[in-house]
């Protein structure tokens, strides 16, 4: 059975989750449709940037987000001087350090859907006199739904299963910053091994069926544009 503990974390954990998700598929749909859409040179280093969590070691990332949001980095004494104090080590801090790593999470997915649908449907909206903004909401976004509920469900599992980052930048507070992947840390610290298994067995189970809903997703989607 699960301690009061595991279950705290596990809440924090979706907690976490949840507003990184609506935080990076906000901020990460412009993005994705600027990279889309963009023949700037500027393009391939800011493509770089964006995966670049995909190849970087947590711990990197973690710890220069940590020098970056402590008292003396530059985040930090921006946010001091807002009246915020710093956000290393605070619940804040986990959703920036988790925004930043699950970041081509949701950009990546999202992106290739707008490059998947090309210009007709845009050139069409535009002959019946639909504004930018309009031709967005109701042109761009239903042809894109496989690329933003494949963003949103790959950036919400991964930022679940953050280990380095969360710990190097959120250390491991009860109740503030100890996500469920640090607990499992705790508890093979302490030799655990059977409360261990029984979190990472939730994890297993979890993730599985994210990637079975998924596949069964897609699946059905081209099922039914074949039909």
């Amino acid at each position: 059975m699960l301690t009061d503990a595991d279950l705290q974390a596990i809440g924090l954990t979706l907690q976490v989750a949840a507003l990184t998700t609506a935080i990076l598929l906000l901020l990460g749909t412009p993005l994705a449709w600027w990279l889309a859409r963009t023949r700037s040179w500027v393009k391939k280093p800011v493509a770089a940037v964006v995966a670049l969590p995909l190849v970087l070691p947590p711990s990197v990332l973690g710890f220069y987000l940590l020098v970056a949001m402590g008292p003396h980095g530059a985040v930090g004494q921006w946010t001091q001087a807002l009246g915020l104090g710093v956000l290393s080590f605070t619940f804040a801090g986990l959703v920036v350090a988790s925004s930043f790593y699950s970041l081509p999470f949701m950009v990546q997915p999202i992106q290739n859907a707008f490059e998947a649908m090309g210009e007709r449907p845009l050139e069409v909206a535009a002959s019946l006199r639909a504004s930018r903004l309009d031709a967005f909401f109701s042109v761009v976004v239903p042809l894109c739904k496989p690329g933003f509920f494949t963003g949103v469900v790959m950036c919400f599992a991964h930022t679940v299963g953050e280990f380095g980052v969360v710990l190097m930048v959120g250390g491991n507070i009860p109740g503030v910053t100890r996500v469920v992947s640090v607990q499992i840390y705790d508890h093979v610290e302490a030799l655990e091994y059977a409360a261990a298994h029984r979190l990472a067995a939730v994890m297993l189970g979890f993730s599985f069926l994210v990637l079975l809903a998924l596949h069964l997703y897609n699946g059905a989607r081209r099922k039914a544009a074949t039909a």
